[in-house]
């Protein structure tokens, strides 16, 4: 035992080492970092430094939204989108109104609105004498997340989309024309689905593991603020709202003992200016996700695999680090971070955070992350 331990504390003092050199490098004297790094494994922090200061994460806000999504909804959760009708059918025309009800799901697809269009025609519908209705108030209506800039170009966030833009009306008429139905005295509008009286006609589903895994592997924005609102939604709150999040969120935070720390979310995928959290947060929450099989069994798949695949496909492209890290990219003016998952060469399993801040050259950051890792994997 006590020789197990030495070797153990002289792995720990060599690793300490490595990394002290590699933050003595001359990048760090007119820029921050956050750095830490966890041994899942012996359930102890191996190696800390700045790790409370409040940084921009950048996307490795993600990790914070999909963290406290899974935890909510579970990994069994669907975005869904219906649509519902009213009245009655006489001979093939329905006296009534259709209500097409939007659940932001980043993943709905023209053939999903073709879908829905199909729906109402099998039902021997030819023509309505009513009002197309299109339910947007499952969020709030807000088209961007708070402190995002103004010069950005970015899709709208709109609980009715398809293809990540705002154009589900114009093609639900046009899919239900294509099923040989009249528009000609149908009216269209923007409304809320009435609480009595609907019957459900048709649905598209998306899983949370299929939304996962672009939000994460490719870094898609739109998908983290659509998850960021289903998170709202479980509030029961409607139209949720992006506070509804933010409360979840401390809530998660509170529960792992960090909730007397000034942390600021203000949306769900980093885009904004306005979030500060730290690396001992993102460490924090990745231990979280790796004790809860229900977490952490959806969040893993979805993280890119250093040399393999989304966002870290060129990084780390041999070595040691090549398909071992599993880790969220971020990247913003003057901010680079990486914050995710890796085996080192004892077989424990390690997560890690690193939130470079004030850095000119967003490569040098990834330089450095990139070092750290290969640090963490090598013997």
């Amino acid at each position: 035992m006590i020789w197990w331990a030495a070797v153990g504390s002289m792995a720990q003092d060599s690793l300490r080492i490595r990394l002290d050199s590699l933050l003595a490098d001359p990048m760090f004297e007119t820029s921050q970092v956050g750095l830490m790094v966890y041994d899942l494994t012996a359930d102890s922090a191996l190696y800390c430094h700045g790790e409370r200061q409040l940084l921009r994460p950048a996307s490795t806000m993600k990790l914070v939204t999909a963290i406290t999504a899974l935890d909510k909804l579970g990994g069994s959760y669907y975005y869904s989108t219906r649509v519902y009708y009213t009245g009655r059918v006489c001979d093939s025309l329905l006296v009534g109104d259709i209500y097409c009800v939007g659940g932001f799901d980043p993943m709905l697809t023209t053939a999903d609105v073709r879908a829905l269009a199909e729906s109402i025609s099998q039902m021997g519908i030819d023509s309505i004498s009513g009002t197309l209705w299109f339910d947007r108030t499952m969020k709030e209506p807000l088209d961007y997340g708070e402190g995002w800039c103004w010069d950005d170009d970015n899709p709208l966030l709109t609980a009715l989309s398809v293809g990540r833009k705002d154009v589900f009306a114009e093609q639900f008429c046009r899919a239900l024309q294509e099923q040989g139905i009249k528009l000609g005295g149908l009216r269209t509008a923007e409304g809320r689905l009435p609480a009595k009286g609907v019957r459900l006609l048709g649905t598209a589903s998306h899983s949370i593991n299929q939304v996962l895994q672009r939000m994460m592997k490719e870094s898609d924005n739109f998908f983290a603020e659509s998850m960021f609102y289903q998170t709202a939604a479980a509030t029961g709150n409607r139209p949720a709202k992006a506070a509804d999040a933010r409360t979840l969120t401390r809530r998660l935070i509170s529960r792992l003992g960090l909730g007397g720390q000034p942390y600021k979310i203000a949306d769900g995928s980093g885009l904004s200016l306005y979030n500060y959290v730290s690396a001992e947060l993102l460490v924090r929450l990745l231990r979280y996700a790796s004790q809860q099989p229900g977490i952490y069994d959806h969040l893993l798949p979805a993280l890119p695999i250093a040399g393999m695949d989304g966002t870290l496909k060129k990084r780390m492209t041999n070595g040691p680090a090549c398909g071992n890290v599993r880790a969220k990219t971020g990247t913003l003016t003057g901010i680079s971070s990486l914050a995710g998952y890796c085996e080192a060469a004892n077989g424990h399993q390690l997560c890690f955070a690193i939130i470079n801040q004030g850095v000119m050259r967003n490569a040098d950051g990834r330089a450095f992350q990139d070092r750290v890792c290969t640090v963490l994997c090598q013997p």
